[in-house]
């Protein structure tokens, strides 16, 4: 699958990398710029849009920064994609306000609301759920690359690391929200007047995570140090 001529290696999958592989991150990385430029002209509410791109301001370049000590695998790489831009069009839109029932109406003439039976806009949700689905990889392949552990640990660390994530981020929403109140602090709290919000979202990406666990158990995707 790879070509013997790469040095680096792959983190989740061990063996070297190939040339095509090498630049495959890169032009990732072009098309999320290109995505969220686009998507950063003339956002519903500017000061939640930037708010929410703290997370995109923090990761990416640590992401950038790291990338020549640890090289996650391919499939890694497209999960981070989309997860990043999906999180750019919620912060564009507001995820309280992504119009997704609007296109979903314009494409099939029917409310994906209505056939649901959901009350509320459920993007926030959904980013939270694929937050645990599609982050819980690179948690994978971190661990598995720097941490020494027992076997039997190798789904229980990455859950706990994505559980405490999803709980702090919580956290510094319900922070936010009291810092800067208003219309920018319920924006960015995105309640929508159901005060279990921060215990559904956090259920949500634990779900995610667990789901993404099962998948790399079962396709042999767990790389696991041996406590010495």
């Amino acid at each position: 699958m790879y070509r013997k001529s790469a040095v680096r290696r792959d983190a989740g999958a061990g063996g070297p990398v190939s040339t095509l592989s090498r630049r495959y991150p890169a032009r990732l990385l072009a098309v999320f710029a290109a995505l969220w430029l686009a998507l950063a002209i003339a956002p519903v509410f500017r000061q939640d849009w930037l708010l929410e791109n703290m997370l995109v301001f923090i990761a990416v370049p640590i992401l950038v920064a790291t990338s020549g000590r640890l090289r996650f695998s391919d499939a890694t790489y497209t999960c981070l994609f989309v997860f990043f831009a999906l999180h750019a069009l919620g912060a564009h839109y507001t995820y309280s306000l992504v119009p997704y029932d609007d296109w979903f109406r314009s494409l099939t003439g029917q409310s994906l609301n209505a056939l649901l039976g959901f009350e509320r806009n459920h993007y926030d949700r959904l980013v939270h759920f694929l937050y645990g689905l599609l982050i819980t990889p690179a948690a994978v392949e971190l661990f598995g690359h720097y941490a020494r552990y027992p076997r039997s640990w190798a789904v229980l660390f990455p859950f706990l690391f994505m559980a405490a994530h999803s709980t702090i981020y919580e956290l510094i929403e319900w922070g936010a929200a009291l810092l800067f109140g208003g219309d920018l602090g319920q924006a960015y709290l995105g309640t929508q007047g159901d005060v279990w919000d921060a215990q559904k979202d956090m259920a949500l990406a634990m779900s995610g995570s667990v789901l993404a666990l099962m998948v790399l158990a079962v396709a042999g995707r767990l790389p696991v140090r041996r406590a010495p």
